[in-house]
Parts: structure tokens; C-alpha cells; sequence
């Protein structure tokens, strides 16, 4: 059967794309598994200088999940293409710029840095706070949304890839204007807004009280988003949150993804791509599908 995708025309050998954040900058796992067997790696966040991310607690587990409130902590633009992309062009692997940037124009420097050879495509995160507007997530206004997707596209000739945040209204408002704003595709959902509490201490768990929610927790309401997006927008969406096995990875892509990112299952087991992967393909020949691509937004209602 058929497990090859082309997204945004880039060509991968399966649906599956290792997330932004939980997998690093792709070569920390190369002990783990064979990353030419991935359909493509998202990169940790990349500014356009370094960022030293929050202090004190900045990861706890919960119910079927993980908070954490990292800060978008990276190396910068210039050790990535110095260390990391040169080390990772030996794999046959699509690689992912995902960028992020504390104002409009930074996302466009960051962008035009980004734009070289051996990275095939920029995931424009837009959950983060934005340093001249409050602290307010770009991702949270439909017009600054479609102004960072704008700049973005001005300074890259890359497919641009927009990842929403969930904590919205209404999350077809914001597909929608980065759609109209030259969005290639876009991604979602990135984490949903949570805190943990240590009854003891009467203190938040996290040091920066909040954090981001990852894992099985929020897979139906990451469902319920990529459904919704796919009746809104023309433009392709990898979909993610909480795909644990292949049989999850095959219900976001029946809700409408074209490919799907495994983020926080690898934290828990370092080869779970492989393995999820393997099952997507079992689930398909189970299920009489002889192309991948053909359960992509075959929901029945």
C-alpha cells in the first residue's frame, strides 16, 4: 500500500511528521531510530537570536498529559544553520523550520534567515506573546495573525506553514485570515492554556504559573479544531494533539489533515513515531485502504 504524502510539495514517506519541541532539532534521537524513516521534522522553535526561555519549574505531568512553560527556549538562527542543519542534511529527511519572534518584523528577519537550502519549509508559530501589544499572542487576533503570515511570505520563497493556537473563540476566524494572508498550510493545534497546582504548598507547580497542554488530554478538542478548519479553509492542514497510536493518527486525517505531527508521545517512548507509523500502515491494510491519502477528510456525518 501507499504510506507517501506530498504536503505543501514536499514529498515524505509517510504522513507523519516528528512535532516542534518534543523532538528537538531532529539529531538528539538519531540513537533511537532511523530518521530517514520519518515523514519530515519539525525543528524546535528557532528566534533570530538566542532565547533563554522561563525560569524554575518548567515541565509537570498530569492526567493523561503534560503542562510545560519551556519559553520557546532555542540556540538562534545562526547556530541552527552552523550545527544542527548541517548535521541533519545527511538524512533523507524533509526538515521544518518552525520560527517564532517577539514582533512583525522579527518573524520576517527570521523568516529571510531561514530561506537556504536543506530546509524545506517554515511552520510560523503564532502562539507566541507579542512584545509590542501587550504580551498578547499573535495567534489570538485574526488581524495580527494574517500581519505576521503576511511578513512572513514577503521575506521567504519556502512553503509557510501556519501553526494556530487553540486558545480562541473561534479558531475558523484565524484559519481564515491566514489563509487570505498567503498561509501555504497550516498546522494546529499548538497547546491548549493550563495550570497545576501543588495542594501542599498552595503554590503553582510551574514557574511561570501557567503552561501549555500537551498529549491525550486535548486530542478531542484538537479533533473538533481540525474538522472545523477543514470545512473553513482550501489550503492544507497537518493536524496533532495527543496522537498516541496509528489508529489516532488515521482519525485525525479522516477529520481532515493531509498529515499529521507527533509531538509528546515520543517524550514518553523516544521510537514512537516508527511504531505509530507501522500501525498507521496495519490499520489501513485492516481497513482496505490502498492509499493513505485517500481517508483524508472522509468523515461521515
Amino acid at each position: 500500500m501507499n504510506m507517501t504524502v506530498e504536503f505543501c510539495g514536499i514529498k515524505m514517506k509517510s504522513p507523519i511528521i516528528a512535532a516542534s519541541g518534543t523532538f528537538g532539532y531532529g539529531i538528539e534521537y538519531k540513537d533511537y531510530m532511523d530518521l530517514n524513516q520519518v515523514g519530515a521534522i519539525s525543528v524546535k522553535g528557532l528566534g533570530l537570536t538566542p532565547w533563554t526561555g522561563n525560569k524554575g519549574v518548567r515541565i509537570a505531568e498530569t492526567a493523561s498529559g503534560v503542562l510545560n512553560c519551556i519559553g520557546l527556549e532555542n540556540p538562534g538562527v545562526e547556530k541552527f544553520l552552523s550545527y544542527y542543519l548541517p548535521r541533519l542534511k545527511s538524512y533523507d529527511v524533509p526538515i521544518i523550520a518552525n520560527m517564532v519572534g517577539r514582533n512583525v518584523e522579527e518573524y520576517g528577519k527570521t523568516a529571510k534567515a531561514l530561506t537556504v537550502p536543506g530546509v524545506s519549509a517554515l511552520e510560523v508559530n503564532i502562539s507566541c506573546p507579542n512584545v509590542t501589544n501587550g504580551g498578547m499572542a499573535f495567534g489570538t487576533d485574526p488581524k495580527v495573525a494574517a500581519q505576521v503570515t503576511a511578513e512572513v511570505k514577503r521575506n521567504t520563497t519556502l512553503p509557510v506553514i501556519v501553526k494556530l493556537s487553540p486558545n480562541v473563540t473561534d479558531i475558523t476566524a484565524v484559519a481564515r485570515a491566514v489563509e487570505e494572508a498567503g498561509a501555504d498550510a497550516i498546522s494546529l493545534i499548538n497547546t491548549l492554556m493550563g495550570m497545576a497546582i501543588d495542594a501542599r504548598t498552595r503554590r503553582p507547580v510551574l514557574g511561570n504559573v501557567t503552561g501549555g497542554l500537551s498529549g491525550p488530554a486535548i486530542k478531542p478538542v484538537a479533533l473538533r479544531m481540525v474538522w472545523q478548519v477543514r470545512k473553513a479553509v482550501h489550503i492544507p492542514i497537518c493536524g496533532m494533539g495527543g496522537i498516541m497510536t496509528g489508529t489516532d493518527a488515521a482519525e485525525f486525517m479522516i477529520a481532515g489533515a493531509d498529515t499529521v505531527q507527533v509531538g509528546t508521545a515520543t517524550l514518553a517512548s523516544p521510537n514512537a513515531i516508527p511504531r505509530i507509523t507501522a500501525e498507521l500502515r496495519k490499520w489501513c491494510e485492516a481497513n482496505q485502504v490502498e492509499d493513505v491519502n485517500s481517508i483524508v477528510n472522509t468523515l461521515k456525518i
